[in-house]
């Protein structure tokens, strides 16, 4: 059975061809011609079955023939909020893992221990598609610039805001245990991770006086991107179809 091949195309129905990257790696990689079966994603719960119009150097025209509407497959809007590590690899690692996984909105801050204070966003984007694609996501994870942490804590948001840390003096709660007995699995979920060093304490007596909940993420200690895995995890496994 040939392999669909899928591409990423904002605003898919309102267009007739691919944008550059896509087509690139259409004509040039996968060596599409015309007449060859397409299936576009726009990022926000459509698909569409297309055919391929017309391949020329970094070009590739299409025609739709089906449009197909997704179902979301889990309750709510699932934010993850962490601290970037100092090596990028690890952002990028936690950034595709997630979207596999399956979150709504991806945000990094910048705290007092946190090791890196610049984050190329562009770069994430792009590896937040390319996971998009690849595990066949309907919806793209929205991917928000680095933020200071008390600019980002003071916003307003809606639905339970928790913030994970490891400090035995803070009482703190089991974040799955909090997950699975919400009553309205459609309340929207954001959750901070800290940097390697944690948060400082005054950030998390901080975050607490806005609202967000004392939380762990169990008994183990986590690397940052490894904690961040663990609550997309958390999130999903409670807020399933």
């Amino acid at each position: 059975m040939k392999e669909e091949r899928f591409f990423y195309v904002p605003d898919a129905a309102c267009k007739k061809e691919l944008p550059q990257d896509e087509a690139i790696h259409a004509t040039r990689v996968l060596r599409l011609h015309e007449g060859d079966n397409i299936f576009l994603m726009d990022g926000k719960g459509t698909f569409y079955k297309a055919v391929v119009t017309m391949t020329s150097g970094k070009r590739c025209t299409y025609s739709i023939e089906e449009e197909l509407p997704q179902q979301h497959p889990w309750h709510g809007h699932i934010h993850i909020v962490m601290a970037p590590t100092k090596m990028m690899e690890r952002v990028e690692w936690m950034a595709e893992k997630a979207t596999e996984i399956g979150i709504n909105e991806l945000s990094f801050i910048e705290c007092r221990f946190s090791e890196r204070r610049q984050l190329r966003t562009d770069r994430i984007e792009k590896i937040v598609i390319a996971a998009m694609k690849q595990s066949h996501k309907a919806w793209k994870p929205a991917v928000n610039e680095l933020c200071p942490f008390e600019e980002f804590v003071k916003q307003k948001r809606d639905g339970s805001k928790f913030i994970c840390h490891c400090y035995n003096e803070i009482e703190k709660k089991n974040l799955f245990n909090i997950l699975q007995t919400q009553s309205d699995k459609d309340e929207d979920i954001t959750i901070l991770i800290g940097p390697e060093g944690d948060f400082s304490m005054e950030e998390v007596k901080q975050a607490l006086q806005y609202g967000f909940q004392s939380v762990s993420l169990g008994t183990s200690r986590l690397r940052t991107e490894t904690a961040a895995l663990s609550a997309v995890m958390m999130a999903q496994l409670t807020r399933q179809e």
